[in-house]
């Protein structure tokens, strides 16, 4: 029974690591993997077709075209156009590189020349506001996003030198720039989900408090609303902390805590 389910939870960690191999690999490709591609990332787990459907749903969710590319600005935001286009205006006032050129800077930056990591970051810029328009409806900003990839794709410049040819350099850069968008989502995600259970335990305390006030028709102090609703002293202390002493129904909050 027990090799049985080692089995089960040694496939499913099998299946999370391929799914995410398959992420990053179509968003190094431009945000689009092929159906071939996915098929055979996943052929050793010998998926059947419903199962590989939901694959396939899953990355059109996360907006990676199957077979061609999706068109990242369909979802965007009035707001995030105007920004868009903004960043987009800015940029047009940089020099246009040759590959040639943009072959010659990625040597130099590899050999640390900081001029030639400078001139990589311009290059690349443009790039970054591509990537960030993948990431948009999560629940954070669009020039977030952008600033949050500018700044890996500029620590990125300065790592080139681990690099053994300059044609890697892009993927590299690349997948350094998502992997700070994605890091920066859940981030922000987890930051979210601390805030919900910080306004419950507030708000928890408030209603009991509110409560008890309309029992003794006059506000409470927390010993009282401790002693009566059973609430710890901790609790309380910590929610009207959170709440910057303003539950109106308890009295000299900060004297009483």
């Amino acid at each position: 029974m027990e090799d049985r389910e080692e089995g089960t939870r040694g496939k499913e960690l099998w299946f999370a690591r391929t799914l995410e191999q398959v992420k990053q690999q179509a968003r190094v490709q431009g945000s689009c993997i092929s159906e071939e591609q996915v098929r055979e990332a996943f052929q050793e787990l010998e998926l059947g077709e419903e199962q590989l459907g939901m694959v396939f749903d899953y990355l059109r969710k996360q907006k990676i075209g199957i077979g061609e590319p999706v068109d990242a600005e369909e979802e965007l935001t009035e707001e995030e156009r105007d920004y868009l286009r903004a960043y987009m205006e800015e940029l047009e006032g940089l020099p246009a590189y040759s590959q040639g050129q943009v072959e010659g800077y990625t040597i130099a930056a590899m050999a640390g020349e900081a001029d030639a990591q400078a001139k990589l970051v311009e290059i690349y810029l443009k790039d970054v506001a591509d990537i960030a328009k993948l990431y948009t409806g999560q629940g954070v900003l669009l020039e977030d996003l952008v600033g949050e990839g500018n700044l890996a794709l500029t620590f990125g410049t300065g790592m080139l030198g681990s690099l053994e040819k300059p044609e890697e350099a892009q993927g590299m850069l690349v997948r350094m720039v998502m992997n700070a968008m994605e890091e920066y989502i859940q981030e922000n995600a987890s930051n979210q989900k601390t805030d919900r259970k910080v306004a419950r335990q507030v708000n928890r305390v408030a209603d009991q408090a509110r409560e008890l006030a309309r029992e003794l028709h006059r506000k409470v102090t927390p010993g009282e609303l401790a002693q009566e609703t059973g609430l710890s002293m901790e609790s309380i202390r910590d929610a009207m902390r959170m709440s910057g002493y303003k539950i109106e129904d308890i009295d000299d909050a900060e004297e009483n805590l």
